[in-house]
């Protein structure tokens, strides 16, 4: 059975996309069979992971209003290895169609049940906004990842995201949960870091991860190369981080 989680934030910058690929390609290389889902317009997990989205013959776009199946979007990351369910600018039109689509907000829910048997995990790259596009992620998702920073505006942020994760829950998806907190971008010389991190530890609890990722130039550097930072350089603290993750994570799935 796949185990699906949405990787989101409502707050734009905060390391959602470089968390989903560098998961996804860390969690291939555990050896567990992953699918990356871009629900992103802009594409750049898309992009990240190797895919040229300007080539595209079929995408989620395709797969959310009915003119194909996941069998046919999907495409495999040349650089990191897993499944790719990509994206590209068709997407942004999804919005204005899915309106008047039956089921509207369970598209993405639907497509994947016929799959939970080919991989153990489906990792859902959301917009950085509570559309119709991060609905399907959170309709179709097991539980919810939230990477951010610590910084004063990500707790407001978090509050905020919380709430829309209850309102879900309570009237879409009875299965939707928060599975844990990702602290990304994480500068230990920063006070201010270290009292945010420490708040969310004494809030939160074990839902924060213990994985912390640094703020690492290598991290950023990889996508314009089009690979998942633990493939452009493995050594590198970022690439270190995330694969501490994808253990971390494959771990906690095991007490669901």
């Amino acid at each position: 059975m796949a185990r699906i989680f949405c990787v989101a934030n409502q707050k734009g910058g905060v390391g959602k996309t470089t968390t989903c690929v560098n998961l996804a390609a860390a969690l291939h290389q555990a050896g567990q069979r992953t699918l990356l889902v871009d629900l992103d317009p802009q594409g750049n997990a898309t992009m990240g992971s190797g895919v040229d989205k300007r080539g595209l013959q079929q995408s989620v776009y395709h797969l959310l209003v009915g003119l194909a199946a996941l069998g046919e979007a999907k495409v495999v990351s040349p650089t990191g290895g897993y499944d790719v369910l990509p994206a590209n600018r068709d997407l942004a039109g999804a919005e204005v169609e899915l309106v008047d689509l039956d089921q509207r907000e369970k598209r993405l829910r639907n497509a994947l049940k016929e799959h939970d048997a080919d991989y153990d995990f489906v990792l859902i790259d959301c917009p950085p906004s509570l559309s119709m596009l991060t609905l399907n992620g959170l309709c179709a998702a097991h539980g919810v990842i939230i990477p951010m920073q610590c910084e004063y505006f990500a707790l407001e942020g978090l509050s905020d995201l919380v709430n829309t994760i209850k309102k879900v829950h309570a009237n879409l998806n009875r299965d939707l949960k928060i599975i844990g907190l990702l602290r990304v971008m994480f500068d230990p010389r920063v006070t201010l870091q270290q009292q945010v991190s420490a708040q969310l530890e004494d809030h939160f609890g074990d839902k924060v991860f213990s994985a912390i990722v640094p703020r690492n130039v290598r991290l950023a550097e990889a996508p314009s190369h089009g690979m998942p930072g633990v493939v452009f350089d493995r050594a590198s603290k970022g690439a270190q981080s995330y694969m501490a993750f994808a253990a971390e994570m494959i771990e906690r799935v095991k007490t669901l």
